[in-house]
C-alpha cells in the first residue's frame, strides 16, 4: 500500500489503514524520542503525542511521501518540549501555572524564590491568561499554542491552526495588537 493511498484511507476513518501507519513508523518514532533521554512513561507521552498530532494534521499533509520526516520531526518536537518541561524550561501555559513560575527572557522559566516577586509575576500572568480567555477566536488558540509549543515553527503553528502558513504572522500581529490593547484598557480602568 502507498502512503497516498494510505494517507487517503485514513483521511476516510478506514482502521487498516491507521494500523498501518501505525507499524510502519513507531519504531521510527521510538528512535527518535529516545535520544532525548526521557523516561519511558515520557517517552510514550511523546509517542502519543506525534499520533495525536497526526491526527490533527493528515488532512494538511500535501505529501504523503513524505510522512515518515514529518512524523520523525514532530516526534522529536514533542519530545523535546517534554524535555524542556522536566527541567522546569516552559512558558507559562495557563494561568494556574503562573503561581509556580514566570516567564523572564533573561531565566526562561525558572521560579523565583522571592515571594513578593513570584506573587506579582503570578497576577501578571493570571491578567494575561484571563485575558486571552476573553478572545474571540483565531486568537486564543494561537496564544495558548504559542504558549505550549514555543519552538514550533510557522508552518507547523499554522497547520495547527487550520489556517494557510502566509496568514500566520499577520494573524498573530493581530491578535497580539487586541491583546495589548486590552491590557492597556485594563491597567488605565482603576
Amino acid at each position: 500500500m502507498s502512503d497516498q493511498h494510505t494517507v487517503d484511507a485514513a483521511l476516510t476513518g478506514d482502521q487498516a489503514a491507521w494500523d498501518v501507519l501505525v507499524a510502519r513508523f513507531t519504531g521510527l518514532l521510538w528512535s527518535a524520542v529516545r535520544a532525548y533521554g526521557l523516561s519511558p512513561a515520557d517517552s510514550a507521552d511523546a509517542v502519543q503525542g506525534t499520533w495525536l498530532r497526526l491526527v490533527e494534521s493528515l488532512h494538511t499533509i500535501r505529501d504523503p511521501d513524505r510522512i515518515g520526516p514529518w512524523l520523525f520531526t514532530t516526534a522529536k518536537r514533542e519530545a523535546l518540549l517534554l524535555s524542556r518541561r522536566n527541567r522546569g524550561e516552559r512558558l507559562i501555559a495557563d494561568p494556574g501555572d503562573a503561581e509556580h513560575a514566570r516567564f523572564d527572557p533573561a531565566d526562561a522559566g525558572h521560579v523565583h524564590s522571592d515571594p513578593a516577586l513570584t506573587v506579582l509575576t503570578a497576577d501578571e500572568g493570571r491578567r494575561l491568561w484571563q485575558a486571552v480567555e476573553e478572545m474571540h477566536e483565531p486568537c486564543r488558540s494561537l496564544f495558548r499554542l504559542m504558549a505550549t509549543a514555543p519552538d514550533a515553527g510557522v508552518h507547523q503553528l499554522a497547520g495547527r491552526l487550520d489556517m494557510p502558513s502566509g496568514s500566520y504572522g499577520p494573524t498573530r500581529g493581530r491578535c497580539l495588537n487586541r491583546l495589548r490593547t486590552m491590557l492597556t484598557a485594563r491597567e488605565a480602568t482603576p
